[in-house]
């Protein structure tokens, strides 16, 4: 596969390593730096590509997409950060017959541990005297707190449990710690995802990259989890 990469930091450099073991070849490299670079402008670099991989800043990811969108190439978006523009960016999708998978999170083991905080929530809703709390914890370089994944988290248990604000730790080089915890009178239990390095994320966004190839439509990383 013809991958285009849209930013290249440190995200987009281990997403070139991991696409190139699994036999892709990277053909355009998009710096993240070219905000003032017109969509159309953008649409011309993706020219070729199979599909896009976006690891950039959230005021980038409208530009991004509507290029995306023009060049007709498939995007993943692993920015966050620009979830109130998550309307405006579903319909330039579906209105321009384009194809785009985001998620606050790419990792694997970090969607499962949705489904499992959401399983909780729902056994704790049971027992009112159980309390729950979010925290989440990464390298001081990232910008938004908290996490597109702690909020996620909020939102998947929000619907059986209140939950407060959510704890967020920024400091050193932290790759991604969440944790969902359940306080009692009596005991407390704690579920934890540590994340041991960034591979997991790229690995993910590779194989929604590789999945939504030939579609259309605005996905979540969740729906590509359950085709498998």
């Amino acid at each position: 596969m013809k991958i285009a990469l849209i930013g290249y930091g440190a995200m987009g450099k281990i997403v070139e390593r991991l696409a190139v073991e699994r036999g892709h070849a990277i053909v355009s490299v998009v710096d993240e730096t070219a905000s003032g670079v017109a969509p159309g402008d953008v649409a011309k670099m993706l020219a070729g590509s199979d599909a896009a991989i976006d690891f950039t800043v959230a005021e980038a990811v409208r530009r991004n997409v509507e290029a995306c969108v023009i060049a007709k190439v498939p995007v993943v978006v692993g920015t966050t950060g620009w979830n109130e523009q998550r309307h405006e960016i579903k319909d330039l999708v579906t209105l321009g017959g384009g194809a785009m998978v985001f998620g606050a999170n790419f990792s694997i083991g970090v969607n499962l541990f949705y489904r499992i905080a959401q399983y909780a929530a729902e056994l704790f809703a049971q027992f009112p005297e159980y309390e729950a709390f979010i925290e989440e914890q990464h390298h001081s370089r990232k910008k938004d707190a908290p996490s597109g994944t702690a909020l996620k988290i909020k939102e998947v248990i929000s619907r059986y449990v209140n939950t407060g604000e959510i704890a967020a730790t920024r400091a050193g080089n932290i790759p991604g710690t969440h944790r969902v915890g359940f306080d009692g009178p009596a005991d407390q239990i704690l579920l934890e995802h540590t994340a041991r390095t960034r591979d997991g994320f790229a690995l993910g966004a590779i194989m929604a990259a590789e999945w939504i190839v030939g579609k259309q439509g605005f996905f979540e990383f969740g729906d590509v989890l359950n085709k498998k």
